[in-house]
């Protein structure tokens, strides 16, 4: 008899599990059996799996370029604000001459008998003190103090008359800082210990 005619009195079920010999015969003849269709959609799961593993590794790329990204915007931010506040340390540490000059235009000033001259050179003085301050510049005035050679360069020796051993006796020139940074040392004159 032929498979044909076999196959046209088996139950639906000895259809579905067939018999050995069959998957033999299946396998000898050519025809799939379903153990080798399921091995045929391995490439397709394989090519799934590579894909899926590839989304993976770019998406795990993409995070790392923006990780990096933001760290180099958090230093690129630190880089320019350092860079500004030494901008404006350097602008003010340049225009201390022009304060030093503007002082001494007011003292000279105020021998003149032309009040217009000294109202307006104190005038200009205020304007300068006024954006010093803006810049949170503060002067350093420490005469009586115990000498700090971190805020001062003793240039002159004093006498034990002027004050007591080891303090500041006199400040030759103005020392000035902005916050905790010293722009300028002070020239002070100390009285030996």
């Amino acid at each position: 008899m032929s498979k044909k005619k076999n196959e046209a009195f088996k139950t639906p079920d000895e259809l579905k599990t067939g018999t050995a010999e069959e998957e033999e015969n299946n396998a000898v003849s050519g025809e799939d059996t379903p153990a080798e269709e399921t091995k045929k959609e391995d490439p397709v799961q394989k090519a799934l799996d590579e894909a899926n593993a590839k989304a993976a590794e770019y998406l795990a790329l993409a995070q790392r370029v923006q990780a990096d990204f933001e760290n180099f915007r958090r230093r690129n931010e630190n880089v320019r604000a350092d860079a500004y506040a030494d901008g404006r340390k350097d602008t003010a540490a340049l225009m201390l001459p022009v304060l030093d000059n503007l002082e001494r235009a007011v003292g000279a000033a105020a021998e003149s008998p032309d009040e217009a001259l000294k109202s307006g050179v104190e005038l200009v003085l205020k304007q300068m003190a006024d954006v010093y301050q803006k810049l949170e510049v503060t002067p350093i005035d420490r005469k009586g103090e115990k000498f700090d050679p971190n805020l001062e360069n003793a240039v002159l020796q004093g006498t034990e008359d002027e004050g007591e051993p080891g303090t500041v006796c006199q400040v030759l020139q103005k020392g000035y800082r902005m916050g905790d940074r010293v722009l300028r040392h002070a020239m002070v004159k100390v009285v030996p210990e």
